[in-house]
């Protein structure tokens, strides 16, 4: 069981670097920092397409990794 989950947990750790490395960037700069930190605090949203599927696949894959790595802890 625990080898199972240890080849899960690195094929999740591998998928999750890959999705935050195809995420673009968000800020372009120091104008992009101050514009970026406005936009967050007033909740506009940008993300369309793509961003937007990346975005919610970091968050699946994060959610993955942190339940898979408790398991193998549990099971340890």
């Amino acid at each position: 069981m625990q080898i199972f989950l240890t080849i899960l947990l690195i094929i999740t750790s591998l998928a999750l670097v890959v999705v935050v490395l195809l995420q673009s960037g968000k800020s372009a700069g120091l104008s992009g920092a101050i514009a970026g930190g406005a936009e967050t605090l007033f909740g506009k949203q940008k993300a369309r397409g793509l961003d937007l599927v990346l975005h919610r696949a970091t968050i699946v894959l994060a959610v993955l990794f942190f339940l898979l790595t408790l398991a193998i802890a549990y099971f340890a």
